[in-house]
């Protein structure tokens, strides 16, 4: 029996390896490559043409949808999802029958959702497959819209924040730390699910540990190895980090 070639996305290394080592148990399933980033997924796939993709949805920079989006729906291979979303989320993929991994991923649901994908794609079902995921893509290019606020639990009470107020956000254990003005609160969230839901015309990426407001930067210092320190309007000085200097040259690129 042909195997079935199979390629991981997923910015998180503890969540690649755990989908590798479980394909490991399955003698029909090559795992052809493991991908970190987004852009290094839709070259993969260009180039390999795998038979099925494990895709993380909340990646920086260009997130699972924007990998769908860059190679296309029809070329696109199959999906299994693998995400952190919610309950209401997830319903986008119910309803258009794909299939999808929630993050912390069970053993029991992995295996169901794989033998899932196994029928599909040898049932040669793919075009069916293909507009389903099409009707999705449509539907999110409706529906996406960007933070405008956050809410913020604190002490009992909740916080409305409005996302113009931010300094920038910083990266506390499985919290963020948000800054606005004098004030600095704690948010219940990833840096990756944060980042993909702000508007990226707004808020740039510098470090895996910091997203500043476009608007609050004052200066940039040039440092070594592509790095620069980050000057703010109201003082506070950060430092990007390498994997980062991208997006702070489309910045100055804009300028």
């Amino acid at each position: 029996m042909e195997k079935i070639r199979a390629l991981i996305v997923d910015d998180e290394p503890l969540a690649r390896e755990g989908i590798h080592m479980r394909l490991k148990q399955e003698p029909d399933i090559e795992v052809i490559g493991v991908c970190g980033n987004g852009r290094e997924a839709v070259t993969t796939i260009l180039r390999e043409v795998p038979d099925l993709v494990f895709l993380d949805i909340q990646m920086p920079r260009l997130d699972g949808f924007g990998v769908i989006e860059s190679v296309g729906v029809a070329p696109m291979p199959h999906v299994i999802f693998v995400t952190a979303y919610d309950e209401h989320a997830l319903r986008a993929f119910e309803v258009n029958a794909l299939d999808y991994l929630l993050k912390p991923v069970d053993s029991e649901r992995f295996f169901e959702t794989l033998e899932r994908a196994r029928d599909r794609i040898r049932g040669k079902n793919l075009e069916a497959i293909t507009e389903q995921l099409h009707k999705m893509m449509s539907a999110l290019k409706v529906e996406r819209k960007y933070l405008e606020r956050l809410s913020i639990k604190s002490g009992g009470r909740i916080i409305f924040l409005g996302v113009d107020d931010i300094d920038w956000i910083e990266a506390a254990d499985n919290y963020v730390q948000v800054h606005a003005g004098r004030e600095s609160h704690l948010l219940h969230a990833t840096m990756n699910s944060l980042e993909s839901r702000l508007d990226p015309d707004q808020f740039l990426r510098i470090h895996r540990s910091a997203i500043v407001n476009i608007e609050r930067i004052k200066e940039l210092h040039p440092m070594f190895h592509g790095e620069y320190r980050v000057i703010l309007k109201d003082g506070a000085q950060l430092t990007s980090g390498r994997g980062y200097r991208e997006n702070l040259q489309k910045l100055l690129n804009n300028f």
